[in-house]
């Protein structure tokens, strides 16, 4: 898995066949770096903003199938074109990351899927046109296995996200705070009390589902491309597994993949 952001997502993994890891690698960079216009460093939120516009451009220019000289770029380009990979799917990466510049409140559930359809769910759209997989019911299975990703990445970073921004960044629907008698004000004070426990129980639980709804995929899809998927799942389940292990206290134990995780990530990925 790949260290800091995107790091539930496997990158060009030596699980997947040799001729599409150039691609996958390309289609990470190209995530990752826009990422960091709206996540990393101090600029302020015209300069992201602006940044991440001419991402959008750039986009554009390759729809037209005119010459770029931005290296991010270049190294995509023959990848959309050799797989013909829908490019909207990267405008919705692009607008999750440009709507982290300006929201850091989720009012439901509902909205902040709405966020993962753009943020997460296009990454797995992405990798299964690489694999001639794109299927309606492959496409639906991957996208519940990436939100979940992208749930359980919030479930793990709730301090780290707290410390983004000028308010902080609270991506625990705000509904479902209320519920739990947890405020904005509260969570900042880092609770380890017994009502953030169980709000964090019941973003685990719900994670989980999702996850487990499609795990499928990984024993339908053939050899090396289903292996990935499998540890792809066991990996986000693991993680879930270590929140447990801390009873839900994400502020003074963050859950994290280490050595020791993997022999039973890929033991669990090579099972039938």
């Amino acid at each position: 898995m790949a260290v800091d952001h995107y790091e539930n997502f496997p990158v060009a993994s030596i699980l997947l066949p040799a001729p599409l890891r150039p691609a996958v690698a390309a289609i990470y960079a190209f995530a990752r770096s826009a990422d960091d216009f709206a996540d990393e460093g101090d600029l302020p939120a015209a300069e992201r903003q602006r940044l991440l516009a001419e991402y959008q451009l750039e986009l554009d220019r390759i729809e037209r199938g005119e010459p770029t000289d931005q290296p991010i770029f270049q190294r995509l380009g023959p990848h959309i074109a050799a797989h013909q990979l829908p490019l909207e799917l990267f405008r919705d990466l692009l607008d999750a990351f440009s709507q982290d510049v300006v929201k850091d409140r989720y009012a439901s559930f509902d909205e902040l899927m709405d966020y993962c359809r753009r943020s997460a769910n296009p990454v797995g759209r992405l990798l299964l046109h690489l694999f001639d997989a794109a299927t309606p019911d492959n496409l639906q299975r991957s996208d519940a296995i990436c939100s979940a990703l992208q749930l359980i990445n919030h479930w793990q970073d709730v301090d780290i996200d707290l410390a983004k921004g000028q308010n902080g960044r609270i991506y625990l629907p705000q509904d479902e705070m209320a519920r739990f008698s947890i405020s904005d004000d509260t969570l900042k004070s880092h609770p380890a009390s017994a009502d953030f426990r169980e709000l964090m129980r019941f973003q685990v639980d719900r994670a989980r589902n999702l996850m487990l709804s499609g795990a499928s995929l990984g024993h339908d899809l053939p050899g090396r491309i289903g292996l990935e998927i499998r540890a792809i799942v066991a990996g986000g389940l693991r993680i879930l597994d270590k929140i447990e292990a801390v009873d839900y206290d994400v502020f003074n134990h963050r859950p994290v993949l280490g050595a020791f995780d993997w022999p039973r990530i890929l033991l669990k990925a090579a099972l039938p």
